[in-house]
């Protein structure tokens, strides 16, 4: 008896390289269905400034650009450049409530040092 393996598409395997929670979804769906017309997705990127060099990004789009890759969370499309790309790799995007604040926040595990205000990194 003989078996044959099927090789797993390339597609299949493919995971995106970073990762929106549950909560950041809902949330971004919910400020999402307020806008007039409604953005096709959501644009996640590293910018340069802050005090410590780089910043995050997050903005809506109606389409994605020539050098995006999207990702797709839940029928979310997310659009990331292919420069940002690099310093999203293994952040998880959270949307938080406490008392004092609420916001996105990011934990990415390439980054060595933030500013004192929270706003900025460096890798």
């Amino acid at each position: 008896m003989s078996s044959t393996a099927v090789a797993p598409t390339q597609e299949a395997t493919k995971q995106a390289p970073l990762n929106l929670t549950p909560q950041a979804i809902a949330k971004v769906r919910e400020i999402m269905a307020t806008q007039d017309p409604i953005p096709a997705g959501l644009r996640i990127g590293v910018v340069g400034g802050g005090c410590s060099g780089f910043q995050y990004s997050m903005a809506f789009e109606n389409q994605s650009g020539m050098m995006d890759k999207t990702f797709s969370f839940d029928d979310l499309k997310v659009f990331v450049d292919a420069t940002s790309l690099m310093y999203l790799n293994g952040c998880t995007v959270d949307y938080v409530e406490t008392l004092e604040a609420a916001g996105f926040k990011f934990e990415n595990p390439q980054v060595k040092s933030t500013c004192g205000c929270g706003s900025s990194f460096s890798v």
